[in-house]
Formats: structure tokens, C-alpha cells, sequence
């Protein structure tokens, strides 16, 4: 198979760079839905214009370009090992190009491996069949919609739907409260495969595996199928929108499958993915590895998402350069949208926790942190940044209010919005959260002007510190000065929407 190799490469490269086309169509069908000249509206534009930019530039649509979990059909005699092989040195290949971002961490020593490979990266999922052809299919799943996957077990009791008994309306209340406790923390809108029974690991990974199915095919079996109907009209009630700012539209997908299970067992397991649903496969010759056919995609060049290549500017966006001053950061309120020039530095999990008992090698007050892990290569001896939306940034929660007071930064930028110390700490140090549009990589990389500079490289790639100047970046302020929060007022409504949905009875019985 002389192909095997080049074939699995392009399949890395196109699931990381081009949306499927069954979502291409769902987040086309969202923004007609979505009321206009809102903060949702603005966002779901941005999305379309960095999927759009990710097709034209062949870069990742989100810089977080996720786990990658292979589901391979292979004819009686075909070599696994090799193939196996194979695709890892694709994918290492892939990485090293600036496609992949080295997301591969060991859970011991914290190690980034750099070339995404490691014990249990990539995830295989082999079996035979009786074609002759061999079936590859890729999902990349990223961290932000990864941590919101659940699992439940029945009977339990949920938060404003009571109690979920071990039924169909049961598994009904477990995906709506799924859905509400993602927020915009997975970067709706998003999909979700659901698994009903088998065990604690089967049970997601057969969830997991859900997300191979197209988000317009039919499910066969006619109770999942109203379940999944049902999921589709009222999740969209719930009021939490493209991001977590509100809206009609905060799911594109619900795929349910279900497994046989022990008797004192009754698992309802959920994954959950982004917008950036990035999941593309393959048909290959058996003899030769050459790409017969695509799956989720037609032929054509798909169309373009967006109407503009550029947002459009009202004029009443606030322009801010660093470093900031304190009275500029008092006179913004939640909703205003910034334009952002200067310099920013990037900073997560390990950088946070490396704050808090060290300096830090720049000067940050009056300066940004961008909650950021980046793809980036090095060319000609410069660094270029070829990738570089918000990571989530609730995991910083314990660590940033304390990093605001102890370095005097004036903004921190993220997707998904923080919590109370935080909201407490941005109020008595003169602070803001930005919320940039989660997956948005291309759009926020087009905005930076330089790289002067990284610190802590030993911490891996996405984990460094980058030195980004940056040109009228745009964000929304969601969590403001004087502790006022979006987030926060979109959990209480959607809680309250939620409440509604404690008894459906066509599925009571």
C-alpha cells in the first residue's frame, strides 16, 4: 500500500483545515435562525468567516485541533500493525507542518511530546468487514468540548428537572441538563452523541463513536428518533446561544445510540463537540492505499460560509491599546465590543500556576493575557503564529484573580467566561473579561502583526508564553469592572428554561 501514508496525511490535513459539508449546512440554517445584530449573531459571523478562511488558507479552523480518534474498517488480511505505523507518522508529519498542534502531554512528568504521539495518542478503533475496501474515519476532538462531556447514572437527581428514573424520559432529562451544564464552555453551537447503557468506558466511547453519523441522516430506530427530535426543538429553548451569549440557537446535533447493559447498571453517557465539528473519512484501495472517495463531503468545492470577509464595524467599537490604564478598563460595561492593538501575552494552566510563586519575565501591568495555545512553527529562524483562538477559560478560575492583583493586568481574554473570584477580583482591581470566539483560530491569527518573543518553550507549545502584537482584535466584554456578568445571567436564565422541561409526557409512562 504506497498510498497508505500520503492518503492518511491528506485526511489529517482536510479534517483539521474543512468543515463537512452536513455541518457547513447546520451552521448555515443557525445564522438565518439568529436574531440579527446580536452578540450570538456576531459570533456565528465570525465563525463563518474563519471557516471560511481556514478552507482558502489550509490552516487549522481551531488551534486546539484536538485528539485524534481513527474508526477503521478493514478487509480479513490487512496488515493493522503497519497501517497503525503508518498513520502515526502521518500524524507526526502533520504536526511538524503546523496542521496539528502538539497536543500530546505526558500525565506524569507534564511533558509535551511535540509530535502528538504518545501512549494512547492517537486513539485506534479497528475491525473487519467483508468489503474489500478499507474505511478510515477521523474525528478531532478538542480539550474545551472534551471536559464537557458527562456521564450519569440512573436514577439520580438533576438540578430543575428532579428526578431522572431509569427510562427513556429518564435519559431525556440527562441530555438536556448535558446540554445546559455545557454552556458556552464547549463553544456552542454544538453536537452531541449520546450513549445509553453498556459500562463506564464503553459507554463513552460509544457516544464518542455517535459523532460519526452525518447531523442530517435518520436514526432507524423510531423511539431514538424522537428522542433525538426532541433534543434538537428544546435544547434550542433553553436560551444559551452561540457562545454562551444568549440566543435561539445553541445545538446542531443530537445523535443517540444504545448498548445493552448489566442490570444494576443504567449509564447515559454524553460527548460533546464544538462547532468546530472536525470529522472527515476516507475510502481506500486495499491494494494500493490510494483515496478512492471522501465521506462528509461532496465533490464540489463547498461554498463560502460568510457573506463578508470582514466583520462589519458599527463605529461604536472601543478601541484600546496597551497598557491600559484603570479608568479606561472602569468605563467599559458588559456587551461593549473592543478593538484591541499592543501586545498580549499568552497564558494557561501551566503558566497561571507558574505566576503565582514566580516574576513573571514581562512587564504586565496595564497589560492582556490571552487565555491562548497556539499553532506555531518556526520559519526562517522567526516564529510565525498559524493559529490562535481562545482556549476555555474556566480551568484558570482558582489561579486568576490572584494573577490580576499580584501583576496589575488590566484584561484577560478567554472563551466561556469565569467565575465568582474572578468576577470579585476583576471589580476590586480595575479588570475585564474578553470573550473572543471560541474555534475563531484563522481570524484571531490574521490579527497579529508580530511575534517578538516566547518564554517557557519547556512547558511545550501551547503552554508557552507568547509575546503577540496584535491589531484591533476583537472581543466582548462579558464580564465587567463592576461585577456584572453574562455568563452568569445566561446560567440563571437557562436554568430557569430548563425547569420547564422536568415533565414531557410522551415520553412518561
Amino acid at each position: 500500500m504506497e498510498h497508505f501514508k500520503q492518503s492518511m496525511y491528506d485526511l489529517i490535513v482536510e479534517t483539521s483545515t474543512n468543515l463537512p459539508a452536513d455541518v457547513r449546512r447546520a451552521i448555515a440554517e443557525t445564522m438565518k435562525t439568529e436574531t440579527p445584530d446580536t452578540q450570538s449573531s456576531l459570533a456565528l459571523q465570525t465563525i463563518a468567516i474563519n471557516v471560511d478562511m481556514s478552507a482558502a488558507n489550509c490552516g487549522a479552523i481551531c488551534q486546539d485541533t484536538g485528539y485524534p480518534t481513527f474508526e477503521i474498517k478493514t478487509p480479513i488480511g490487512a496488515n493493522q500493525i503497519v497501517m497503525r505505523k503508518e498513520i502515526m507518522a502521518a500524524i507526526e508529519e502533520a504536526t511538524k507542518a503546523g496542521k496539528l498542534r502538539p497536543n500530546s502531554v505526558d500525565s506524569i512528568t507534564g511533558k509535551n511530546s511535540g509530535n502528538n504521539l504518545g501512549p494512547g495518542t492517537p486513539t485506534f478503533y479497528f475491525e473487519q468487514w467483508e468489503k474489500d475496501d478499507i474505511d478510515v474515519r477521523l474525528v478531532l476532538k478538542g480539550g474545551g468540548c472534551e471536559n464537557k462531556n458527562i456521564q450519569y447514572s440512573l436514577p439520580c437527581e438533576l438540578p430543575q428537572l428532579g428526578r431522572a428514573d431509569r427510562t427513556l424520559d429518564g435519559v431525556r432529562k440527562c441530555i438536556m441538563h448535558a446540554v445546559y451544564q455545557a454552556q458556552g464552555q464547549g463553544c456552542s453551537v454544538g453536537a452531541i452523541g449520546v450513549a445509553i447503557g453498556g459500562d463506564r468506558a464503553t459507554g463513552y466511547s460509544f457516544a464518542k463513536k455517535q459523532l460519526f453519523r452525518t447531523l442530517d441522516d435518520v436514526n432507524p430506530d423510531p423511539e431514538l428518533r424522537k428522542l433525538e427530535d426532541y433534543v434538537m426543538k428544546h435544547a434550542n429553548e433553553l436560551g444559551i446561544g452561540t457562545m454562551g451569549f444568549g440566543g435561539k440557537a445553541t445545538l446542531i446535533g443530537c445523535k443517540v445510540g444504545s448498548y445493552n447493559r448489566l442490570p444494576a447498571s443504567f449509564f447515559v453517557s454524553v460527548a460533546y463537540d464544538c462547532w468546530a465539528f472536525r470529522r472527515l473519512g476516507v475510502e481506500l484501495d486495499s491494494k494500493t492505499g490510494a483515496i478512492k472517495q471522501w465521506l462528509y463531503r461532496e465533490e464540489s468545492k463547498a461554498a463560502k460560509l460568510a457573506k463578508t470577509t470582514e466583520l462589519p464595524l458599527t463605529g461604536k467599537e472601543i478601541r484600546l491599546t496597551t497598557p491600559i490604564t484603570e479608568e479606561q478598563i472602569r468605563s467599559l460595561k458588559v456587551g461593549d465590543i473592543v478593538l484591541l492593538s499592543g501586545m498580549v501575552y499568552t497564558g494557561r494552566d501551566a503558566l497561571h500556576h507558574h505566576l503565582l510563586t514566580h516574576d513573571a519575565p514581562v512587564d504586565l501591568k496595564g497589560g492582556v493575557i490571552y487565555h491562548c495555545g497556539p499553532v506555531a512553527i518556526k520559519q526562517n529562524g522567526k516564529w510565525k503564529i498559524n493559529a490562535a483562538g481562545p482556549t476555555t477559560s474556566i480551568r484558570e478560575e482558582p489561579y486568576q484573580a490572584d494573577i490580576i492583583k499580584k501583576f496589575g493586568v488590566r484584561a484577560v481574554i478567554g472563551k466561556g467566561g469565569m467565575g465568582a473570584k474572578t468576577l470579585a477580583g476583576l471589580k476590586s482591581e480595575g479588570a475585564v473579561y474578553l470573550n473572543a470566539i471560541g474555534g475563531a483560530a484563522q481570524y484571531y491569527a490574521e490579527c497579529i502583526t508580530d511575534v517578538p518573543g516566547v518564554d517557557f518553550l519547556e512547558f511545550g507549545i501551547p503552554e508557552a508564553m507568547w509575546h503577540m502584537k496584535v491589531k484591533d482584535f476583537p472581543a466582548i466584554v462579558t464580564m465587567d469592572a463592576h461585577g456584572n456578568s453574562l455568563h452568569a445571567d445566561v446560567e440563571k436564565l437557562s436554568a430557569k428554561n430548563l425547569a420547564q422541561f422536568e415533565h414531557a409526557p410522551d415520553f412518561e409512562h
